[in-house]
């Protein structure tokens, strides 16, 4: 400090000396430093910070009667904008004094235009009744009075759209007949306004009692509780039941989407169970044998398809045509559907091959009297050797049919090449492809799809399909194609097709992956990788808020989308159900131990 003053006490009169605490603070960032624009302008309708424009409204004036969260649309705007409430309360005593020199006021009014003979003023009636009304409620304190302020500020990149915003939430309010206005000349004081501050210097306010200024309260809660349909879960928002019935929506397809152990098979499961209940055929194809505790626990069946499987499915099989369906369209389309697993047999085809295997198929079948002119209802169908002998004594199919050999004498033989003993007759069927190779896989669910659809087509009844790791089927254009084909006519058969997969960025990257999500009225999104998250939020059009919700979403919870709405869900389930259902594997080993000692003990 000695050293300090010395240098200083030589300077000229007309300079200040600089002293260590003007030094030292000149060096220090504040947080309004931080958070300050490089410049602002102030203007009578809008206030610019930096390159954001801003403009406030107060509202001036309300209808008679409010709907409860009539502010939920201006809530629920995809804008940019602040909102401040100011609720200064009134004294009581000085209100009753003003109520009840206004009715006076009024009830003089009505007298003398009783006098005069004029005809009644409903106008004048209604004012006196609520005016007594409001009177009686505040002398039982059962309402308060209020002072109400309630102001918008909106932000935009540019004056056109500061415009348009404005006018947008204008008219959402105009249509409730709530009227606003601009703070003109009072920008910059409305600003201060809805900044967090709690300042309120527009000082634009309404009286309101408690009623009122209740329904304006922003923090509302969608629910999806119907009187019918079954128990998804519960809504994490206000604890309400989701009760919803997948067939009141405009089509009953349904996909879950999620990482691995976040719960899908588990909320699959929970929703068979309780569809079951409802008197729902369920069909499941099932990568992981995940399913057949459940399908012995119910009475179902569980059919295990592999290459040493004693289960095998046909794929020449026809299905029984409808009653509006002719036998030569019955055996067009399933000799379509035979070329598109064929594509996925062989590796893919040229057009050239394309052709000899449709040309075929088609005399394969015929060596079995089954044309488009004959009636094959109840004929055997032929096999893919019957196929193979056609194939190697036809130009140009040569090659083919030495690349059938694998599946017909080769190691991967006795797959395809049997006939069908399998059927759904039961209420819960789970076909699973676990055993099979991984080369195999997706033509194993390609075919089984194929067979259950075949079944489906006959006999109108209120099924579920539930294909669990959809992806596999997605791996190839033909599965994908094929099963994007059900989703869009399952429909019509009364089918809800549900799809789940892990593999979020695989099955959205597909066309027909997202054509899927876009034909499934219901949707459920559980815990979501970092690695796909974004892709999911452009998808389903999520907020900041509901993606942080996915990224560290607990086993079980989620978003669950119905229609037009959607809600933060948890799904629950009883003891029972989770017993049967849970995929966690020392719990699995511990039933299996119970089950183990009772039976020793018998």
């Amino acid at each position: 400090m000695a050293l300090f003053n010395k240098q200083q006490k030589n300077l000229p009169a007309n300079i200040a000396p600089v002293l260590p605490d003007d030094v030292y603070r000149e060096g220090l960032v504040e947080m309004r430093d931080i958070i300050a624009p490089s410049a602002f302008s102030i203007a009578s309708a809008h206030v610019q910070l930096g390159n954001v424009f801003t403009r406030t409204m107060f509202v001036l004036s309300y209808p008679r009667t409010l709907a409860p969260n009539w502010f939920g649309d201006i809530i629920s705007l995809d804008k940019v904008y602040d909102v401040s409430i100011f609720i200064h309360p009134a004294d009581t005593a000085k209100v009753l004094k003003d109520l009840q020199k206004q009715s006076a006021r009024v009830l003089s009014q009505i007298r003398e235009n009783e006098e005069k003979g004029m005809v009644r003023d409903p106008m004048l009636d209604t004012a006196y009744r609520d005016i007594e009304t409001l009177r009686d409620r505040l002398q039982q304190a059962t309402e308060k009075y209020f002072s109400f302020g309630l102001y918008i500020t909106v932000y935009a990149d540019s004056a056109d759209a500061l415009n348009k915003a404005e006018h947008e939430v204008r008219s959402i309010l105009s249509s409730k007949l709530i009227e606003t206005r601009p703070a003109m000349f009072r920008q910059k004081e409305g600003l201060h306004s809805t900044f967090p501050m709690g300042t309120d210097l527009l000082g634009v306010n309404y009286n309101m009692n408690t009623a009122p200024i209740s329904s304006v309260f922003p923090f509302s809660s969608l629910e999806l509780t119907s009187d019918r349909g079954i128990l998804y879960g519960m809504n994490r928002s206000n604890a309400s039941l989701v009760i919803f019935d997948r067939y009141s929506l405009e089509n009953y397809n349904s996909v879950i989407l999620a990482t691995s152990g976040a719960g899908k098979s588990y909320t699959a499961k929970l929703e068979i169970i309780r569809s079951l209940m409802l008197g729902t055929e369920v069909i499941i194809i099932d990568p992981e044998r995940e399913y057949e505790f459940l399908a012995e626990s119910i009475g179902g069946r569980a059919f295990n398809i592999s290459l040493t499987s004693k289960h095998h499915i046909n794929p020449f099989d026809l299905p029984t045509p409808r009653e509006d369906e002719s036998l030569s369209d019955v055996l067009r389309s399933h000799i379509i559907g035979l070329v598109g697993l064929f594509r996925i047999m062989l590796g893919g085809l040229t057009p050239e091959e394309d052709a000899v295997l449709d040309r075929a198929i088609t005399e394969t079948y015929a060596t079995k009297d089954i044309t488009a002119e004959s009636d094959f209802t109840g004929r055997t169908p032929p096999l893919l050797t019957d196929l193979e002998l056609v194939l190697s004594n036809m130009e140009g199919g040569e090659a083919l049919a030495m690349r059938l050999r694998k599946y017909t004498t080769g190691t991967w033989a006795g797959f395809l090449n049997q006939h069908t003993n399998v059927d759904i007759t039961k209420k819960l069927t789970v076909f699973s492809v676990r055993d099979m190779q991984d080369d195999l896989r997706p033509i194993a669910m390609y075919l089984i799809v194929q067979h259950i659809w075949n079944a489906i087509r006959q006999e109108l009844k209120k099924r579920i399909l539930l294909v669990d790791e959809a992806w596999w089927m997605m791996k190839s254009e033909d599965g994908a194609s094929f099963l994007f084909g059900i989703a869009k006519r399952a429909r019509k058969y009364y089918l809800g097709l549900m799809t789940i997969t892990q593999d979020v960025a695989d099955f959205m990257g597909s066309q027909y992956g997202r054509a899927i999500i876009t034909n499934s009225s219901v949707q459920l999104l559980l815990k979501q990788s970092p690695s796909t998250i974004d892709i999911v939020k452009e998808t389903f059009h999520l907020t900041d808020e509901e993606r942080y919700l996915l990224l560290g979403a607990e086993v079980g919870t989620g978003i669950f989308f119905a229609g037009m709405k959607h809600v933060a869900i948890r799904v629950i389930s009883s003891y029972t159900e989770h017993q049967i259902i849970t995929s966690d594997p020392s719990e699995i080993l511990a039933v299996k131990q119970a089950k183990e000692e009772y039976a020793s003990n018998q």
